[in-house]
């Protein structure tokens, strides 16, 4: 690592400070809904992108289009930049999305959720930080790299994908589908979505997740006369409180996660009879299962329906198991990969402190990256405001973040 050289690239990015919080207005004007969420998609933020990347002069530049008849072009963007190093034997990626949530309630916004108000060191507006921090981020790191006529030891890629909201179909899963072969097993991919507030969180892992919905049939009738009928709500209760067991069967602890645990937590709970003195006759409720990868999830399932037979049994019910999703955990990113080395490298020099490897019970998009065998590494300076009314961005976290890509690009 040439010192001098990072000192006057991370100088330059401060400088182009302004200019970051400008990009941060102009593309939070311009909401990146998916149809989902009542929006037509990606597709004028990366036109917008599309302009400021070409006049960094890229080595090469593709779009894939997702085909969507859903939004009113037809397609959901997906950009493909690499700007050539030195050597070619393998490429640099950070990796981003274009769009956002929609904001919720207007109520519990201080101001326009797509008009910025900077204000004490942050930016205010939905998508700031999800993900618009890491955008600006490496897009301004790789502005200042051209700014100052530095050609990196390798090549730098810069994947910015749609519909990582609402699924990644048409985002990074597509991208996976149609364009695997711009990516190789030497490449080192980051992806600025998730992290903590210090700087010191790389996950490299993920849980599987099962989200289960049951279904207990019974038998409705009269409040006073509970004989005539099979309370549903009554089996549905017992049948929480027996699936706590879980906990008890699959009780492996792994440091690498936080919680070290499998989890497994009833969340939602559907409305039955609309008034007192009836006693229901379905019970519908819901499980958001996150599982350490050592167990497979057919293990899950077993045990769920085998403690649900019970429930059967003891309250002559009928339980129906749906599953409303399934994904098993995708393969964990080394800790000692490369990328992870860069990266606490870079992370130390920049924040002066010494990041930790983590797995997490969120899903993110790197697990399209792991499945594919390719391994990716999940790292950001986040104040966790993703999702929430007055999301904010902390400017120095944007910049810092910057430098810390920076940094990487330079490393030999």
């Amino acid at each position: 690592m040439n010192t001098e050289l990072f000192d006057k690239l991370s100088a330059r990015i401060a400088e182009l400070e302004d200019d970051m919080i400008q990009m941060q207005a102009e593309i939070t004007a311009m909401p990146a809904l998916g149809p989902e969420n009542g929006g037509e998609g990606e597709v004028k933020r990366a036109e917008y992108l599309k302009k400021f990347i070409t006049k960094l002069n890229p080595s090469s530049f593709i779009e894939i289009k997702a085909p969507d008849n859903r939004v009113p072009c037809g397609y959901r963007p997906n950009l493909l930049v690499v700007f050539n190093g030195k050597k070619a034997d393998k490429t640099i990626w950070i990796m981003s999305h274009m769009d956002i949530v929609p904001p919720g309630e207007a109520k519990l916004w201080n101001s326009d959720p797509y008009k910025i108000e900077v204000k004490d060191g942050k930016i205010y507006g939905r998508g700031v930080e999800d993900n618009q921090q890491g955008l600006v981020g490496s897009l301004f790191a790789v502005k200042a790299l051209r700014d100052l006529d530095i050609i990196p030891e390798y090549n730098i890629g810069l994947t910015l994908v749609a519909d990582e909201e609402t699924g990644s179909e048409k985002g990074l899963d597509y991208l996976m589908q149609e364009a695997k072969d711009h990516f190789s097993k030497n490449d080192l991919i980051i992806i600025p979505d998730a992290g903590e507030a210090d700087a010191s969180m790389i996950e490299v892992a993920e849980k599987s997740i099962s989200w289960m919905e049951f279904h207990v049939a019974g038998k409705q009738c009269h409040g006073s006369t509970p004989e005539a009928g099979i309370n549903a709500h009554k089996a549905g209760a017992h049948l929480i409180v027996k699936l706590d067991s879980l906990y008890q069967i699959f009780d492996t602890v792994d440091p690498v996660f936080s919680p070290p645990i499998s989890t497994f937590e009833p969340t939602k709970k559907e409305a039955n009879v609309p008034n007192i003195n009836t006693i229901p006759g379905e019970d519908i409720f819901c499980f958001d299962c996150r599982i350490l990868p050592s167990y497979p999830l057919a293990d899950i399932d077993k045990a769920v329906r085998e403690i649900s037979d019970e429930v059967e049994l003891d309250f002559n019910v009928k339980v129906t198991v749906n599953s409303a999703q399934k994904e098993e955990a995708a393969p964990a990113t080394p800790i000692d990969a490369p990328v992870v080395g860069v990266l606490k490298t870079a992370i130390k020099k920049v924040y002066q402190v010494d990041a930790n490897t983590v797995g997490i019970g969120g899903g993110t998009v790197a697990a399209f990256f792991r499945r594919a065998g390719f391994n990716a590494a999940v790292w950001s300076t986040l104040e966790d405001m993703c999702h929430q009314p007055n999301e904010y961005c902390v400017i120095s976290n944007m910049v810092n973040d910057a430098k810390v890509f920076g940094h990487i690009f330079l490393q030999e």
